[in-house]
């Protein structure tokens, strides 16, 4: 019997259990990586995902050549024609697979007919198992991320003073939301230089027609993340050292030309498996200790929040929802994606600075893509469909089951509130208050009506209108719903007039998606040859 393990382009770490059940004889394992282009060329990704992923690929498997595993490694237009030559070559009669994070992939390589038996391993990619989560979720009326964050908190005892939290709260939010009010001192980030690996995939992608798309969408260079997992730490210890004391009161903000603040830049790595979650936030948890004379608390809370708390929420509910969660659509947008959302070129200053970052760097910290992309697609009527592909598209940390529950569910309110209590939908107001992006726009942020006011207003106002009947008995929109009707039906029949005239001209794009999305997650690719 000869056994084989698959890694795949997301689970890059060699504590993965594909990789762990055969640890005992490495240099008696076959472990084979494929590139496949034809499922990188599904969506035209962000060319900075493509690099990373690639090359992070390459050096994992250098690494494991170096460790003793029997490294197969080859390029090819699709997945079963290079296995099954591979299967045969070694006598494979067993092949392990790390059971894939994303629904797609994990049917893709069921559909694949192998000369071979395949076994999934269990995903330990998160902190959370899923059949756990699972259990959680069915004993509960609501899935609100609060109690599954306080049931995380307690299970795996982090910053837990014996059965009460730390600190005697559960959540410092209301003293994380600092608006970025005068002069700030902000942190460096930790980049990188490419190396030669790097280099040849940054140089390869940069010429292929087969990434024609992608190349006029994206900007490739300067290339800074890293590519393995002694990178990926540095990275951590770096945030630890120098942003994590400060990164509570901030988080929230929006400042013009910064693109990281104090925001941890972790989720690209902790989303191929270079990072493991749990050590993310056990790093987190010992540093608070040794040096909590001087810390705040809010700070370690609010970041370990966004990982114990919201990352393993979004997966668990991604684990939970069904087939057709991806496809719920309650307000029944259907209003074409924009293209600046492509191109970046738009008035609306807030978006112009989101979308021109994301283009050069594949990111945007969480404020950004709740608030400012996910706000105005959801206002503007935009198919939340098209924005779930466009975000998993242009985000060097997107993923199906990242993005189904971030835009769907929380962005888009498309599942109408299994997730979310209300709508993540804001004025100008919101955007003037936690940024300074206002003060740079050709827009008023106060005017709701006329040629300067923000489409911001305009479509705030205009959406509560839409889908009064819908949203009218949420209790916590009841406010929200009479400050509506203090305005005057005049102003409101104009309101509605210049949201309508705006969705007019921007219902025809030059930039539309594939309407059968790629398997996400998968091992994306390139057929150059590797050294």
């Amino acid at each position: 019997m000869s056994i084989g393990v698959w890694v795949l382009g997301d689970q890059l770490w060699t504590g993965q259990t594909a990789l762990q059940s055969c640890k005992d004889n490495p240099k008696q394992t076959h472990v084979f990586f494929i590139e496949s282009l034809h499922h990188a060329q599904q969506l035209p990704y962000h060319l900075q995902k493509l690099v990373l992923v690639w090359s992070a690929m390459r050096h994992f498997a250098e690494e494991l050549k170096q460790e003793g595993w029997i490294v197969s490694y080859t390029q090819s237009i699709d997945f079963q024609t290079p296995l099954i030559k591979w299967i045969e070559q070694y006598g494979i009669t067993e092949l392990r697979v790390m059971a894939p994070a994303d629904r797609p992939f994990m049917r893709l390589i069921q559909s694949l007919n192998l000369p071979c038996s395949v076994t999934f391993t269990p995903n330990n990619r998160f902190i959370w198992q899923d059949q756990e989560f699972v259990d959680w979720a069915r004993s509960r009326k609501r899935l609100l991320m609060e109690d599954f964050y306080r049931e995380g908190r307690q299970r795996f005892n982090v910053l837990m003073d014996g059965k009460h939290p730390l600190g005697g709260r559960w959540n410092f939010d209301r003293d994380n939301r600092k608006p970025p009010k005068g002069k700030l001192t902000l942190p460096e980030a930790l980049w990188f230089e490419p190396d030669q690996i790097t280099q040849d995939v940054i140089d390869w992608v940069k010429q292929s027609p087969n990434l024609k798309d992608s190349q006029a969408y994206w900007q490739i260079e300067p290339f800074q993340w890293g590519v393995t997992r002694t990178q990926a730490l540095q990275v951590l210890d770096f945030f630890i050292k120098t942003r994590l004391s400060n990164f509570g009161p901030y988080q929230d903000a929006m400042v013009t030309g910064e693109q990281t603040l104090w925001h941890a830049m972790l989720s690209p790595y902790l989303n191929i498996g270079l990072l493991h979650p749990l050590e993310v936030v056990q790093a987190a948890e010992q540093a608070y200790y040794a040096n909590r004379d001087t810390w705040e608390l809010n700070s370690v809370e609010g970041f370990v929040r966004q990982i114990i708390g919201w990352r393993e929420y979004m997966h668990g509910i991604y684990v939970y929802m069904g087939e057709d969660y991806p496809d719920r659509n309650w307000f029944n947008h259907t209003q074409p994606l924009p293209d600046f959302y492509w191109t970046g070129e738009t008035k609306m200053n807030c978006l112009h600075h989101v979308l021109t970052q994301v283009k050069a760097t594949g990111y945007a910290h969480h404020i950004q893509r709740l608030m400012v992309l996910n706000n105005f697609a959801l206002i503007a009527g935009i198919s939340p469909q098209e924005l779930q592909d466009w975000f998993h598209t242009a985000f060097i940390d997107g993923y199906d089951w990242v993005m189904q529950a971030n835009v769907i569910g929380m962005g888009q309110y498309a599942d109408g509130g299994m997730m979310a209590s209300k709508p993540y939908a804001a004025s100008a107001n919101y955007i003037n208050t936690m940024s300074d992006y206002c003060k740079h726009c050709t827009y008023n942020p106060r005017s709701r009506t006329g040629e300067t006011a923000c489409p911001f207003n305009f479509m705030y106002w205009d959406f509560l209108a839409r889908h009064y009947d819908k949203l009218k008995h949420n209790p916590r929109m009841t406010q929200i719903y009479r400050n509506l009707e203090r305005i005057s039906a005049e102003e409101l029949q104009l309101i509605r007039a210049e949201a309508e005239q705006w969705r007019t001209e921007h219902r025809q794009t030059e930039y539309p998606l594939p309407s059968t999305p790629a398997p996400h997650g998968s091992p994306d690719a390139t057929p150059q040859s590797v050294p």
